[in-house]
């Protein structure tokens, strides 16, 4: 049954792109804000961008506007460049069978509202507004919202053999709303999720992650694991006894680098089974060697206190970021005294010492070499331990009667 709701008075984003849609409807075609900006706008929840769909073919819209770049013209979207602003429009369209679990077959572009809201995901994302702020409701998604659950389009079974990312998108909004997810839509991703197996790790990564930044955290992460869905990504599916530890953590990641942090504590990796696991999760190199870091820095003050060297060279950021690693597992930990002692560091990085190998080759005389990178690290250290001031003639006299010359 179709239900319809109307807003009031629309954010500035939607109204900004209301002419778009007002100038595709004057030529003729439907069109609407459709999806997750939709749904975010009626639970107030920050909307970041919108996408518009329309019964309009590509090259119409094409004609309908001045400035537009082909993004995704075979899927049917292109992105209209109005005001200085980009705004992806899409034509309504229909999907054939997915042979791998991933990708339809074939596109089919329709003219029909209806056809191409009930091959989305979730009754929550099919929701469509038009420029007045009348909600279009199919499919119930307005009474799931106002339930909060997370309920498939249909039959869950289709959406997942579809595209069997959407079992992993269905925990991952259950982590960002924090909602519910529908009975029978939880019993269809339990049966079908070895599907999961099918996609691409990189496409997993994306929403394991948003699930792990969520508000709902642990209600999604129970989810991933009771779903079995933990069975089917790469390194955690031997280690499920040990992520249900994370449900009783006090302490939410953060950011990117704190939760693959997180899991590589909880797992008990060692540091060159974390570097293998993030690169099986297709991680950037700067990730990798931030988790590294903040990992050797917590093994380090679960036995001691860091050393003036150590703070110095794992800097302040990876330094609060173990220290808020540590709190999620409960460990004692001086935060004040930490952060105090770095503070008093002479130096905080090289760029800051006074001399540099260049000083050393053409004011004292030193050959280049090895040895050059031995004294600054003993100035360095030096420095660090309150021995010597960071002050040119100071180090120069601190070289000089530490007969460093070769």
């Amino acid at each position: 049954m179709t239900m319809i709701m109307k807003v009031e008075k629309l954010p500035k984003l939607f109204e900004e792109a209301a002419p778009i849609l007002k100038a595709l409807q004057d030529n003729g075609f439907e069109a609407y804000f459709v999806g997750g900006s939709v749904r975010d706008l009626l639970i107030n929840r920050p909307i970041n961008d919108i996408d518009i769909a329309t019964s309009a073919y590509p090259e119409e819209i094409k004609q309908t506007f001045k400035k537009t770049v082909d993004t995704g013209i075979e899927h049917g979207t292109v992105t209209v460049i109005e005001n200085k602003q980009t705004y992806e429009v899409t034509t309504f369209r229909t999907e054939s069978e997915y042979q791998d679990f991933r990708r339809p077959d074939k596109v089919t572009f329709v003219k029909s509202l209806t056809e191409d809201l009930k091959r989305r995901d979730f009754t929550i994302n099919a929701l469509a507004m038009d420029a007045n702020g009348e909600i279009i409701d199919l499919f119930g998604g307005l009474e799931d919202l106002d339930k909060q659950v997370i309920k498939a389009v249909g039959n869950p079974s289709e959406r997942f053999h579809e595209d069997a990312l959407r079992m992993m998108r269905a925990v991952r909004f259950q982590s960002q709303l924090d909602f519910g997810i529908e009975q029978h839509t939880k019993e269809a991703i339990i049966e079908h999720h070895e599907l999961l197996s099918k996609i691409a790790v990189e496409r997993v990564r994306d929403e394991f992650l948003k699930l792990g930044l969520g508000q709902g955290f642990k209600k999604g992460f129970a989810s991933f694991i009771d779903f079995k869905l933990v069975e089917q990504v790469p390194v955690l599916n031997v280690y499920e006894a040990e992520l249900r530890r994370l449900l009783g953590i006090n302490f939410l990641p953060a950011n990117e680098v704190a939760f693959w942090s997180m899991i590589a504590v909880c797992c008990q990796l060692s540091l060159a089974k974390i570097r293998k696991f993030l690169v099986q999760w297709k991680n950037s190199n700067k990730v990798k060697e931030e988790v590294l870091a903040i990992v050797e820095l917590f093994d380090i003050m679960m036995v001691k206190e860091p050393t003036n060297r150590q703070l110095y060279h794992y800097g302040l950021t990876t330094l609060l970021q173990t220290i808020d690693l540590m709190r999620m597992f409960g460990e004692e930990v001086n935060a004040t005294l930490l952060v105090d002692c770095y503070d008093q560091l002479l130096i905080k990085s090289r760029d800051e010492l006074a001399i540099d190998g260049k000083i050393l080759i053409e004011d004292l005389g030193l050959r280049p070499g090895p040895a050059i990178g031995q004294i600054l690290y003993e100035v360095e250290e030096a420095i660090l331990n309150h021995e010597l001031e960071n002050d040119l003639k100071a180090i120069k006299n601190y070289i000089e009667l530490g007969d460093f010359h070769e």
